[in-house]
C-alpha cells in the first residue's frame, strides 16, 4: 500500500546485507536448472535475508514450525477435500520440525505433502465426475458446513466422498437457486414465457458444476512443482508478517495483483482468503467503482463471460481468477460475490480502460443552505520520483485549496475514504499545507536511532476548520495524514471506529544479487517489512490504526477489520514522543458532543448501525440446508430483510454540489469529464456522512469564530511550488 522509495534510498542495511550474504553463497554454483539443491538454496537465502533483513525478525523454533504448517496445510487444502486423516497423521510427524528442516535445508516434508496431494487430487477428479453424473436429490434433510478451517479431515476415503457429495451439491442448489430467480423474472416480463422445469434446471447445474471443475483442475494440472514450493516457502515466510512474500520468478512481475491502469477490465485489485479471491480495492473512476455494487471485502465465487455459464473460481489461483476477470474494452463480466452480510449477488459489469485522470485529487464547492465548503477527494497520495513536473497530490491539494479559498469556503473536509497510501514524503509535505512547522511522521528501522520527518515551512494554506473523513480502508499515508491533523488538534477526523492500521514499511529484494553464478536462473523475489512509522505523539499506527475523534457507524462497526484482524500482523508499540506544539488550544468536545447527539437522533444512521449489527450477526453463519425448500427459504428470508436495507444507498441529503469555475469551462468541451464529475455529485447527494461532516464544519467555524481562534480573512498562505 505504500511507496516509501524516496525514504528506503536512505536505508543501507540491505546493501550492508548483501554484501555479508553474497560473501557466503557466491562459491555455492549447483550445475543444474531443475536441480533439487536449488530450493534448499532458496530456503537458506529467504532465512537469511529475514534473519538479518526483517523489522522484527522472529524465532524459528517449534512455535514456528506449528504456524508454518497450519498455514501451508491450509493453504495446499483449504477445503478440506484432498487429505484424509491418515495423510494428516503421516504429516503431523513434521509439525515441529519445520524449524529445523529450514536450517538443515531437509526438503522431505515438502516432497511428502507435494506428491501425496497430486495423488490424491488425481483421485478427486474420479470422485467429482462420478457424483455429478447423477441427479441429486434435494428432499433429503442434510446441511453443510462451509467452516472448512475448522472441520477435522474426513477420516477416511468414503467419508471424503461424503464431504465432496455435499459441497457439490451446495454448488448445484445454489446455481438452481440463481436459475430459477431468472426464470421467474421471465416469467413476470412475458406471461407466455415456458419456463424450464426444476429437473432441467438441476441437470443444467449438475453440467456447469463439472465444467467449472474440469476447468479448475486442468489449471491445477499445469502446476509443477515448483509452483507448489512457492506455496511452501510463502507459508514460511509469511509467518513473519502479512506483508512479506516470496515471489517466484514469473510472479515479480505481478507484485501487485491489479486490474487498473492502462489495463482493460474492471478497476480492481483482489487478493487471496485461502481458497477465495477478495476485492480488496476499487479504482477511483472504474466500472467496478462507478458501478457501486462490488464493494471492498466482497468474496468472488463464480465468474461469467456476458451471457455465458459461470465458471466456479473457489480455489483457484488468483492470477487465473483475474485473467477471467480481464478482457477487452466494452464486453460484460458477471460476478457472483458473497456479500459481508453473507448474501449472494450477480454484478454485471462492462470491462473499460481505466483512466488515470480519476485516481487525481479533485474538489467541489458545497453549498449548506446560506453556508458554503469545499470538499477534496484524494484517492491516494501519488507522486512520479522521476519527473517532478508531473502532478503530484501535493501540489494538486494546494492548488484545489486555492482555488476553494477563491469561491469563499468556510471549511474544508479532506476525504480519504478508501485511500490505501502512496508517498511518505507527498503525505508530510500535505499536512504542512494545515501547519504552521513541525515533525509529521517518525520511522525507525531495526537497531537503529528513529528518523522524524518534519515540515519546515511555517506558511500555511489553509487554517480554517478542517474535517478529516477516514474509514476501514483508509490506510498507511492516509493513517499518517489523520494522525497528524489529530495530534495538532488542527482539525476533526471522522468516520469507521478506526483505521486500517498499517504502520509498517516494505522493501523488495531480487534475490539473484546474492549469487555469482546463474546455473539457476532466476531465483525470484522477498518483498519483506524493513521499517515501522510511528505518530509524534509517539504511538504506532500499526494494528490499531488512527481512532476516529467522531465514530459514525457504517456496516463494519461490530467487526474487526483491518490489520488488527490478521493472526500475524506485527505488534502496536509505543516509542518517544517528538517534540511538537499543539496548533490549536480550542477544544472540540462541544463539537464532538453536538455531532454524536445528531447521529443519535438520525434515521439514516440508526437504520446504518442496525444493519452493521445484522451483519455481525450474519458473519458467523456457515452451516447450510442442502433441503430444497429450506434452502431457498433461508434466501428468501435473508433478501427480505437485505431489502429493509436498501433504504441506506437510496438516502438523499439536502446539500448542493458545484464543480470549480475552472472544471465548468472544461466542461464546454469535454462533456465526458462533466459526465463524470455529475456522477460524483450525484453519490456525494446520496451520502450521509459527508452530510454529517458539513455539519461538524459548521459547529467548528461558530466554536473558533466565537473564541476567536480564527480569522478567514486574514490568512497566512503557502506557496504551491517547492518548499
Amino acid at each position: 500500500m505504500n511507496t516509501f522509495w524516496q525514504f528506503m534510498k536512505r536505508n543501507y542495511k540491505i546493501v550492508l546485507l548483501i554484501m555479508a550474504l553474497s560473501a557466503v553463497l557466491w562459491s555455492f554454483m549447483p550445475s543444474k536448472k531443475e536441480d533439487p539443491e536449488k530450493d534448499k538454496l532458496l530456503l537458506e537465502l529467504l532465512s537469511f535475508v529475514l534473519e538479518k533483513g526483517h523489522y522484527d525478525p522472529i524465532a524459528m523454533d517449534d512455535t514456528f514450525s506449528k504456524s508454518v504448517y497450519k498455514e501451508y496445510i491450509d493453504a495446499i487444502d483449504p477445503s478440506r477435500r484432498f487429505f484424509v486423516q491418515s495423510d494428516i497423521d503421516e504429516f503431523k510427524k513434521y509439525e515441529t520440525q519445520i524449524d529445523d528442516m529450514i536450517k538443515n535445508k531437509d526438503l522431505r516434508f515438502f516432497e511428502l505433502t507435494y506428491n501425496r496431494l497430486v495423488e490424491r487430487m488425481a483421485e478427486s477428479k474420479k470422485i467429482y465426475k462420478e457424483i455429478l453424473d447423477k441427479p441429486f436429490d434435494f428432499n433429503k434433510e442434510d446441511n453443510i458446513n462451509t467452516d472448512y478451517e475448522k472441520l477435522p479431515f474426513s477420516k477416511n476415503k468414503a467419508e471424503l466422498k461424503d464431504r465432496w457429495e455435499k459441497q457439490l451439491k451446495l454448488s448445484v442448489l445454489s446455481s438452481i437457486t440463481d436459475k430459477l430467480k431468472l426464470e421467474d423474472d421471465k416469467k413476470k416480463k412475458d406471461s407466455n414465457y415456458k419456463a424450464k422445469t426444476f429437473a432441467d434446471l438441476e441437470e443444467n447445474s449438475r453440467e456447469t458444476t463439472m465444467k467449472s471443475l474440469n476447468e479448475y483442475f486442468e489449471f491445477v494440472g499445469e502446476l509443477d512443482r515448483n509452483d507448489w514450493f512457492s506455496v511452501y516457502l510463502n507459508a514460511i515466510v509469511e509467518r513473519f508478517d502479512p506483508h512479506t512474500f516470496y515471489f517466484a520468478p514469473e510472479e515479480k512481475d505481478k507484485f501487485d495483483i491489479s486490474m487498473s491502469g492502462t489495463l482493460e477490465g474492471i478497476g480492481a485489485r483482489l487478493v487471496k482468503k485461502n481458497d477465495i479471491t477478495e476485492v480488496s480495492e476499487l479504482i477511483p473512476g472504474g466500472p467496478a467503482w462507478r458501478g457501486k455494487e462490488l464493494e471492498q471485502g466482497d468474496l468472488i465465487l463464480k465468474v461469467a463471460q456476458g451471457n455465458g455459464e459461470p465458471v466456479d473460481v473457489v480455489g483457484m489461483r488468483i492470477d487465473d481468477v483475474v485473467k477471467k476477470i480481464k478482457g477487452k474494452k466494452g464486453t460484460e463480466v458477471r460476478l457472483t460475490v458473497k456479500k459481508v452480510d453473507g448474501t449472494i449477488k450477480v454484478i454485471s459489469i462492462v470491462r473499460e480502460v481505466v483512466e488515470l485522470e480519476e485516481t487525481y485529487a479533485k474538489s467541489s464547492v458545497v453549498k449548506d443552505g446560506n453556508k458554503t465548503y469545499g470538499i477534496i477527494y484524494l484517492p491516494k497520495f501519488y507522486i512520479d520520483f522521476e519527473n517532478k513536473d508531473k502532478r503530484d497530490a501535493y501540489k494538486d491539494v494546494a492548488q484545489e485549496i486555492e482555488r476553494l479559498k477563491a469561491q469563499g469556503v468556510e471549511g474544508i473536509v479532506m476525504d480519504l475514504r478508501d485511500n490505501g497510501g502512496g508517498s511518505l514524503q507527498t503525505v508530510v509535505d500535505m499536512v504542512g499545507l494545515f501547519i504552521e512547522d513541525g515533525p509529521v511522521v517518525q520511522v525507525k528501522s531495526s537497531g537503529k536511532k528513529k528518523d522524524i520527518l518534519y515540515d519546515k515551512d511555517s506558511r500555511v494554506q489553509w487554517d480554517g476548520p478542517l474535517v478529516v473523513m477516514v474509514n476501514n480502508f483508509s490506510a498507511s499515508a492516509s493513517e499518517i495524514f489523520a494522525a497528524a491533523i489529530q495530534d495538532y488538534k488542527r482539525g476533526i477526523v471522522i468516520g469507521s471506529k478506526h483505521t486500517y492500521g498499517k504502520g509498517t514499511v516494505q522493501n523488495v529484494i531480487d534475490l539473484n544479487q546474492f549469487v555469482r553464478s546463474s546455473s539457476f536462473g532466476d531465483l525470484g523475489a522477498l518483498k519483506t517489512t524493513t521499517q515501522k512509522f510511528y505518530r509524534i505523539n509517539g504511538g504506532s499506527t500499526q494494528r490499531e490504526g488512527v481512532l476516529s475523534d467522531i465514530v459514525m457507524p457504517d456496516r463494519y462497526s461490530y467487526i474487526e477489520m483491518g490489520e488488527r484482524d490478521v493472526d500475524n500482523a506485527m505488534p502496536w508499540d509505543k516509542i518517544d514522543e517528538a517534540p511538537y506544539k499543539v496548533s490549536k488550544t480550542a477544544s472540540f468536545d462541544d463539537v464532538i458532543a453536538k455531532s454524536k447527539a445528531r447521529m443519535a437522533s438520525s434515521t439514516q444512521f440508526k437504520l446504518i448501525d442496525e444493519n452493521a449489527k445484522w451483519i455481525n450477526e450474519r458473519k458467523d453463519i456457515n452451516t447450510y440446508s442442502l433441503n430444497f425448500k429450506k434452502f431457498r427459504a433461508e434466501e428468501d428470508a435473508v433478501e427480505l430483510t437485505a431489502k429493509k436495507f436498501k433504504a441506506i444507498t437510496d438516502y438523499k441529503n439536502t446539500l448542493k454540489f458545484t464543480s470549480l469555475p475552472y472544471e465548468q469551462e472544461m466542461f464546454k468541451k469535454d462533456t465526458v469529464l462533466a459526465q463524470k464529475r455529475e456522477r460524483w455529485h450525484e453519490s456525494l447527494a446520496n451520502d450521509v456522512y459527508v452530510e454529517e461532516a458539513m455539519h461538524i464544519l459548521s459547529d467548528m467555524k461558530s466554536t473558533a469564530v466565537a473564541k476567536g481562534t480564527i480569522n478567514l480573512k486574514d490568512k497566512k498562505v503557502k506557496l504551491v511550488e517547492a518548499k
